[in-house]
């Protein structure tokens, strides 16, 4: 089987290279980045960069159908992982990079005569969850896919996996969708505190522990290790398997849970809308990364069903949701990265 990995240098295309580097049936493998990692006189190219084929491309580029088609051929599958998150004040980058990216990735597929696609969706395409005592009550795959409003990143999500619908109803592609939640993993703290952090809330973050930590009242969050991700991928795309897939690890983190990780308990719970004034008008200064809408989608997010991952896939995580928290902090603390562009360290 040959298969091709779209945004392979990241976060969880890393994680998906070392999955398939251990896939017997997985006879060849194509990495497609806009930054590919290479061997130069300042660093190596380790595994599981170095067992695989790389190609350049950006899908947001003009000749994205060109250099694509150059990579799909003769694919049996490819894994779609590309998504931007920062510059988060360019919008209209973000949207052609992540909606109309994955729309000539289909179209390159389709061309090419894949007979499978992956493509990494989120928790974040889903519409909020359900009010009052029903908030936190796990949602299956059929919860509504329309995002959170005001939320960029969950919009882009939510057109993308109407796009997908329509390559699903329309063509003869086998189309997978990974709906997962947070993904972390040691090797991504330093790409991590890039898009979420900044220069202002690293050195915060890396004091060993924080005296206390504030939090919005009813936090609650789940995770999932890339590398448990990255297992459910490859399940997958060696089974051949169809439709939506919700992945994450079942136990949901409080805002309790985030502060024995980083405070060692001291917690400082307070209201919503006054954090999100404070992230608004600090992304507005550009004190901060990110804006408003990446807490509004972390607060009205539903709570993912993972029973069809782990039925039909025979998926179930091996790292502990808290643990995975503690590896990112710890990894963030020690600057940890990789030598692949995405999670250098700086």
């Amino acid at each position: 089987m040959r298969v091709v990995v779209v945004g392979a240098s990241g976060n969880v295309g890393t994680a998906v290279l070392r999955r398939l580097a251990e896939e017997p049936t997985v006879t060849s493998v194509v990495g497609v980045a806009r930054r590919v990692p290479r061997a130069d006189g300042s660093s190596t190219v380790r595994f599981p960069h170095d067992q695989v084929t790389w190609r350049y491309a950006d899908v947001a580029a003009d000749d994205v159908d060109e250099r694509l088609d150059a990579a799909f051929s003769g694919a049996d599958v490819v894994v779609h992982l590309a998504w931007a998150i920062q510059p988060s004040h360019r919008r209209a980058y973000l949207r052609r990079v992540n909606v109309e990216g994955t729309r000539r990735v289909v179209e390159a597929a389709l061309r090419a005569g894949v007979q499978h696609l992956v493509v990494a969706s989120s928790v974040g395409a889903y519409s909020p969850a359900p009010y009052g005592p029903r908030r936190d009550e796990p949602v299956s795959e059929a919860w509504p896919a329309d995002g959170v409003p005001g939320s960029s990143y969950a919009e882009d999500k939510a057109a993308v996996e109407s796009l997908l619908d329509t390559a699903d109803r329309e063509t003869g592609l086998v189309v997978s969708r990974v709906r997962s939640a947070l993904v972390f993993q040691r090797d991504a703290a330093s790409e991590i505190t890039r898009y979420f952090l900044g220069p202002f809330g690293t050195p915060v973050v890396r004091r060993a522990p924080l005296p206390v930590v504030p939090l919005p009242e009813g936090l609650r969050l789940q995770v999932v290790h890339a590398d448990d991700l990255a297992d459910a991928y490859v399940r997958i795309v060696v089974g051949r398997h169809p439709g939506p897939f919700n992945v994450a690890h079942p136990t949901v983190l409080t805002a309790q849970d985030v502060a024995d990780v980083v405070a060692d308990g001291s917690l400082r719970t307070v209201p919503y809308g006054t954090a999100r004034a404070a992230v608004a008008a600090g992304w507005r200064a550009r004190l901060v990364p990110v804006g408003e809408g990446w807490l509004d989608m972390a607060m009205r997010v539903p709570v993912l069903d993972t029973d069809m991952a782990r039925t039909l896939l025979r998926w179930a995580p091996v790292h502990d949701a808290k643990d995975t928290l503690a590896e990112l902090v710890q990894g963030i603390r020690d600057g940890a990265g990789t030598a692949s562009p995405p999670l250098v360290r700086r």
